[in-house]
């Protein structure tokens, strides 16, 4: 197939991920606000919990909440679920297109781990799968039952995965696989526990037996993860455009720190919805500032040592053939690319000049491009190539 039509897959699936995936995180959030702001009243029906009165779109809204199924149930009873299936399905999908198909140039980086695709491959799914199995053994474990505790541990876990991935795959693939990582967890929340529990559930209602407590506890726990780790997955999926993310030895360390940017944000908005003073959780927003900045530090460019480095315009244009032409040229000849990523031609010194910003961020302070380092451009070309364009 072209790179021409690749693109156009990559595109269409890429869509279909944002389109499901804005209703997925659409539903989190709004069930997790809807939860929160249930208040008790003097008057509800036999078997709510508790209702709340909205107002949207001109007209208001009066939703109640049954901890026990009434008698009968509609035939039309919407269970959200497709949301979450769908976005994990496009998601792979990206990661086929993006990432397998093209294992070399984005997966790969031989200066980390010299793997074949097929093995580099064959490791991003076996550890998609192993990383449910194991989040499920502990939330399943009695460590599920201390929830600061659980929570810790779900962190390194999935930090300890950031720091696994930083050591086999490239900057680019490490990160996207960190989110790939989380967000399978997620989706397997919903496939393998919500709704299963949810039907048990509703089963054992409607025929008149008492359901298992553990069932509805389980679920509302595996639900709540998700709501939490919405906002630091996001992050993950959107890093391949911001190399200075994952363009250094120590990306693991700005998962870490995007999770808890993520999570405490979370935390303020949910329980702002439940109604909390400020005085509750004004504690999140130093946390979110520290680690704002403290992620703005680890990924600062870094100094460049060009000092006795003379590097003449023909020197520059040797390396720029050698290792940026093949796809920043107007006729691409790596076999991934129709066009040149982004319109950035890079064929003249009027072309390195004019993009100087660019070949900076992505190929001297930082480690992106060449994608997966295929031509092991050395530390010394990048500091000629960085000196040259810190002289213009």
């Amino acid at each position: 197939m072209s790179a021409f039509l690749i693109e156009w897959l990559n595109l269409a699936i890429r869509w279909s991920h944002l389109v499901v995936g804005i209703g997925w995180i659409g539903t989190s959030f709004y069930f997790i606000a809807l939860d929160l702001s249930l208040r008790k009243r003097e008057t509800m029906p036999e078997g709510v919990y508790g209702t709340a009165w909205e107002v949207h779109g001109g007209g208001f809204y009066h939703v109640q909440k049954y901890l026990v199924a009434p008698s009968t149930l509609p035939p039309d009873l919407i269970w959200f679920k497709w949301e979450a299936y769908l976005t994990w399905v496009t998601g792979f999908g990206l990661l086929i297109v993006q990432y397998y198909v093209h294992a070399r140039a984005y997966l790969i980086d031989p200066s980390v781990q010299p793997l074949l695709p097929a093995q580099a491959v064959v490791i991003s799914i076996l550890s998609l799968g192993a990383g449910w199995l194991i989040y499920d053994r502990i939330c399943k474990s009695p460590i599920g039952r201390n929830t600061t505790l659980l929570a810790v541990l779900v962190f390194a876990l999935i930090v300890f995965a950031a720091f696994v991935y930083s050591h086999v795959f490239s900057g680019r693939g490490a990160f996207i696989h960190v989110g790939a990582f989380v967000g399978t967890i997620m989706a397997v929340n919903v496939f393998g526990i919500i709704i299963p529990n949810q039907r048990k559930i509703t089963a054992a209602l409607l025929a008149g037996r008492p359901p298992d407590p553990a069932l509805g506890a389980q679920g509302k726990q595996r639900s709540v993860h998700n709501n939490y780790l919405t906002l630091p997955v996001l992050v993950m999926m959107v890093s391949s455009h911001y190399p200075m993310l994952f363009s250094h030895p120590q990306s693991w360390l700005v998962v870490a720190l995007i999770i808890v940017i993520g999570g405490s944000a979370r935390h303020f908005l949910n329980r702002h919805d439940a109604g909390d003073p400020l005085a509750k959780i004004w504690w999140t927003l130093p946390v979110m500032a520290v680690g704002l900045a403290a992620a703005i530090w680890l990924t600062a460019p870094r100094a460049l040592d060009t000092s006795g480095v003379a590097v003449n315009e023909g020197e520059v244009l040797t390396i720029v053939a050698k290792h940026c032409v093949m796809c920043h040229s107007a006729r691409p000849s790596h076999e991934g690319f129709d066009a040149p990523p982004k319109g950035v031609v890079l064929v003249s010194i009027d072309d390195v000049v004019r993009n100087k910003e660019q070949v900076l961020a992505q190929a001297v302070n930082g480690d992106a491009m060449p994608l997966g380092n295929e031509t092991a451009i050395t530390d010394q070309e990048r500091a000629a190539l960085g000196a040259f364009l810190q002289s213009r």
